[in-house]
C-alpha cells in the first residue's frame, strides 16, 4: 500500500478536486483507494457523500491513538474508500505541536495499517497550510503529488512546498519521500498566461510534471454540493476526461 500526500500550502488550487476525482477515475480502473482527509475543512469527506461529524475521524486517532483500520468507511463507489475529517482536527495542530513526536505521529500510526495492504493507494488530501498537518503528511508518505493552479502566484507557492519537500527528506523525518509528480489545475485554454506558467513549470520539472492538465471546469466545481465525483455528476464533461487522463498516466508511471 503506497502512501501519496497531495498538497499545496496555498488554497484553492484543486487538492481536495484532485484527491477525490484521482480517486474515483482510479477506483473506476479497479485499483483499490483510501482518500485520507487530513483537511479540517473536511471537504473530502462531503463530496464523498458524507457528513462530517458523523463518524470517527483521524483525530481521535492521532490525538487518542487506535486502529486506523477502524475508521475507514466505504464510499457508494466500488474500490473507493474514505478516513473522515471533522472540524476537531482544527485543534490536532495544537495539540499535536506540544509533543516531541508531532511529526511522525501520523507515520507512525499508518505504519501497521499499511501492512494489512487493504488497498493499493491511500491518497492524503492536506490542508493549505505549511502546519503540523501537513508536514506530518509529508512524513508518513511516500510520494508528494502537487495540484499547482496556472496563475503566477502558483509558482510562487510552488517553490515553497518544493522547499518544505527537501526539509522533511534533509531532517531524516522521511528521507525517502518521492516528489511524485505536479499537476497542472484549473487552466484555462483561452489566455496566455495558463500557457505560459505550464511551460515555465515544464522546463524547471520536466520529469515530473504531468503531462495531463486539469482545466478550469465549472462541473467541477459543482459535483461536491451534490455528493458525487466529476465522473459521476458530469462524465462527459472536459474535468472528468482529464481526470480519467490523469489516473491512467499516474497508472503507467507506477506500472
Amino acid at each position: 500500500m503506497k502512501t501519496i500526500a497531495i498538497a499545496n500550502q496555498k488554497g484553492g488550487v484543486g487538492k481536495t478536486t484532485t484527491s477525490v476525482n484521482l480517486g474515483a477515475c482510479l477506483a473506476e480502473r479497479g485499483v483499490r483507494v483510501i482518500v485520507l482527509d487530513l483537511d479540517p475543512q473536511a471537504n473530502s469527506t462531503s463530496a464523498l457523500d458524507f457528513n462530517p461529524g458523523d463518524f470517527p475521524s483521524i483525530y481521535q486517532s492521532l490525538i487518542g491513538g487506535g486502529r486506523v483500520a477502524d475508521l475507514v468507511r466505504s464510499s457508494k463507489y466500488e474500490n473507493l474508500s474514505l478516513i473522515p475529517c471533522d472540524m476537531d482536527l482544527a485543534g490536532c495542530e495544537i495539540e499535536m505541536a506540544r509533543d516531541d513526536d508531532h511529526l511522525v505521529r501520523l507515520r507512525n500510526l499508518l505504519a501497521p495499517f499499511k501492512e494489512t495492504e487493504v488497498a493499493d493507494y491511500i491518497l492524503i488530501d492536506c490542508p493549505p497550510s505549511l502546519g503540523v498537518l501537513m508536514t506530518s503528511a509529508l512524513a508518513a508518505a511516500d510520494e508528494l503529488i502537487v495540484p499547482l493552479q496556472c496563475e503566477y502566484f502558483g509558482l510562487e507557492g510552488l517553490s515553497k512546498i518544493v522547499g518544505v519537500h527537501q526539509q522533511i527528506k534533509a531532517s531524516g523525518a522521511n528521507p525517502n519521500v518521492v516528489l511524485e509528480g505536479i499537476v497542472m489545475t484549473m487552466a484555462d485554454s483561452r489566455t496566455n498566461l495558463s500557457s505560459m506558467v505550464i511551460n515555465d513549470v515544464r522546463e524547471y520539472f520536466p520529469e515530473v510534471t504531468y503531462e495531463t492538465v486539469i482545466p478550469r471546469n465549472i462541473r467541477l466545481g459543482e459535483a461536491p454540493s451534490y455528493g458525487q465525483t466529476i465522473i459521476d455528476y458530469a462524465p462527459s464533461c472536459s474535468g472528468s476526461v482529464a481526470y480519467r487522463a490523469l489516473a491512467d498516466e499516474f497508472l503507467r508511471r507506477h506500472s
